[in-house]
């Protein structure tokens, strides 16, 4: 069991941030065993094409068979919406040592052919295998990938202002719970540490990849909990329920299934995944709906939820 201790302050210092290189990593657990990863199979099989041109020996020696990947490659993101080309260029600068140690880790028997040589040169050639591997099968999905981790991010920060701190962690994983200010993450082998949070603050990041909570293998790692996103199931999936007939020939498709999915506060970004459209035509209809009555809308840190307001609910009942 892994145990931070949210000291003092700390409490207000927990922060969420979405890392397009934590999700490229960790997506090669998809690689390695894509039985356990069921709801990226669309994906998988999308990708298929462009894997064959890659390194994928050393691709798949970046996990085991865990599913652990090295620390080094998904180190705390330090800003709330991340980019690939900073987060690798970060990258060229690790220690020969960190290198060494966190391939260990991961490989403590032997490491694979692949990863053996001085620790520079194979951070040069991880790294540029990282960089295809992201031109080939990440960058063209990216904006769709990064769409419901902003709405998860948005539902989560709704659940801490509304229900606490404790409901929130209770939320993001069965295996996560904050008793106090010790915040316990209890994972599948006997690995454990203890460690403070206090001067260094806690970051959330949701993925798109991650089965259960992780944490880094070293305490010496800033604290991290990467978690499984909300709202996975609709990342590669359109809503197809109809809408009442006479409400569609009345509002329109898009409009008329808006009304209906607003049942509960929601952003624009997480009803574009749903609905498989992008953000702005999403904007477009829910500012019509507001104006003529059948929404209601409130302002949540940078985003905006809506949901129906009591006239868009008889509207919708008497269709």
């Amino acid at each position: 069991m892994i145990e931070y201790e949210l000291a003092g302050n700390d409490l207000g210092e927990v922060r969420f941030a979405i890392s397009p290189l934590n999700e490229l990593v960790l997506s090669l657990r998809t690689l390695r065993d894509p039985g356990r990863f069921p709801l990226q199979l669309p994906w998988l099989r999308a990708t298929g094409p462009a894997r064959a041109g890659l390194d994928l020996e050393l691709l798949g020696a970046l996990t085991n068979e865990s599913l652990w990947t090295p620390d080094f490659l998904t180190p705390r993101p330090y800003t709330p919406l991340g980019r690939i080309d900073d987060e690798l260029a970060a990258l060229t600068g690790t220690p020969a040592g960190v290198v060494r140690a966190d391939l260990a880790e991961i490989h403590p028997a032997m490491l694979p052919p692949v990863l053996l040589g001085r620790p520079d040169k194979v951070l040069d050639r991880v790294l540029a295998t990282l960089r295809d591997y992201w031109e080939a099968c990440f960058e063209p999905y990216w904006a769709r990938m990064r769409t419901v981790l902003e709405a998860d991010v948005v539902y989560r920060g709704r659940v801490m202002a509304q229900a606490g701190l404790a409901a929130m962690f209770a939320g993001i994983d069965p295996h996560v719970r904050l008793d106090d200010t010790v915040l316990r993450i209890r994972l599948r082998s006997d690995y454990s540490y203890r460690t403070s949070t206090a001067g260094r603050g806690l970051t959330l990041t949701p993925s798109l990849f991650s089965r259960r909570g992780s944490v880094p293998i070293s305490p010496e790692e800033p604290p991290h909990i990467m978690y499984p996103a909300r709202g996975l199931g609709t990342l590669w999936e359109t809503e197809t329920t109809t809408s009442p007939t006479a409400l569609v020939g009345l509002i329109g498709r898009v409009r008329a299934q808006l009304l209906r999915l607003l049942e509960t506060p929601t952003s624009s970004t997480e009803l574009a995944v749903r609905l498989g459209v992008t953000p702005t035509a999403v904007n477009q209809h829910l500012r019509a709906l507001r104006a003529a009555g059948l929404l209601i809308s409130a302002r949540h840190g940078r985003s905006i939820l809506y949901r129906r307001s009591d006239l868009g609910d008889r509207v919708l009942r008497g269709a």
